[in-house]
């Protein structure tokens, strides 16, 4: 079922997801499943899978010369997905990103999706690899989201690649977007980044999903911003609690998102990182509450493996 299914066929109710990481490279499957076996008493209707591109390293080679390598940490988004669907019954959202794919190695990784019946997928541009300033695409890959958006959106249409191909089948994909209520790092303002928002849902989107944030107003002006601009897809907010004294400075620099001062001054004055733990869990509950009376479509937790501290905030909300 689709992600909008889900939502409408919850009528108002609010629905709980979930995304997870897939495993390092040479670890079992048996690591996630010891992630999500404890999620699924919250009946979550979707599960989000993440994709990690590749990162180049260079190798010390003998006579001193290096060997350019490439090096995948967490690879198999493919194969997660439908491994959740298969265990759980559950839908799964497989991340799609511009970084790393040429537009060939994108249509191929979608076939493979519809083959194994994934019909939902969230499009990101992705991030820069760490051994570059700025995000540089592949050779004939995607710049912007928004043309992963457009490519998805053609294929629902039975147009692929090959111009050539008479009679294809369609796919029948339910994308989602990233949303930024404190904007994107990159964008100029609020109104540039909404601009770009809106033509990704006139391109196909159908849902959008929004990076953390820890002052529920800043989600709910966004929502607002949004809807008087035409933007009417269902906006999920993700959530993720303070877990570290190191989130203070982490979190703000790597995704552009501010600090209420009450939260801040209490990871401060936290004895350790267990106490941190503990007030990040306290603001969480916080504000899922308060989403909650605003009849938020879904709750979407970004675990990041912290599985304890999100059964203990959903457990609180229930």
């Amino acid at each position: 079922m689709k992600v909008t299914e889900h939502i409408q066929k919850a009528q108002g109710k609010t629905l709980i997801s979930f995304e997870v990481l897939p495993p390092l490279k040479g670890k079992s499957i048996n690591s996630l499943y010891n992630t999500l076996d404890p999620l699924m008493e919250f009946n979550p209707p979707f599960i989000n899978v993440t994709y990690h591109r590749s990162e180049y390293m260079y190798k010390l080679q003998e006579g001193k010369t290096f060997r350019k390598v490439v090096v995948r940490k967490r690879p198999g988004t493919v194969g997660i997905c439908a491994a959740i669907m298969n265990k759980y019954q559950v839908d799964a959202v497989p991340h799609i990103i511009c970084g790393g794919f040429t537009q060939d190695d994108t249509e191929d990784a979608l076939i493979d999706l519809h083959y194994l019946g994934v019909n939902n997928v969230l499009a990101l541009r992705g991030d820069a690899m760490h051994s570059e300033s700025m995000f540089i695409p592949e050779e004939d890959g995607h710049n912007y989201a928004s043309d992963l958006v457009s490519q998805i959106s053609r294929m629902n249409k039975g147009v692929y690649l090959a111009e050539e191909l008479r009679n294809s089948y369609p796919t029948d994909f339910c994308v989602g977007v990233a949303g930024y209520p404190e904007k994107h790092g990159e964008a100029p303002n609020m109104k540039t980044d909404l601009k770009y928002l809106k033509r990704k849902v006139e391109l196909g989107a159908g849902f959008i999903v929004t990076q953390m944030f820890f002052d529920n107003q800043k989600y709910f002006d966004f929502v607002a911003r949004c809807r008087a601009e035409g933007i009417n897809v269902p906006i999920i907010p993700g959530l993720k609690p303070i877990s570290t004294h190191k989130h203070l400075t982490l979190i703000p620099r790597i995704f552009n998102v501010d600090l209420p001062d009450d939260l801040a001054d209490a990871v401060e004055n936290a004895a350790d990182n267990k106490a941190v733990r503990q007030v990040g869990k306290e603001w969480c509950i916080a504000q899922c509450k308060e989403l909650l009376e605003h009849n938020v479509p879904v709750l979407h937790f970004y675990t990041m493996g912290r599985i304890a501290t999100f059964q203990q905030i959903v457990k609180a909300i229930l």
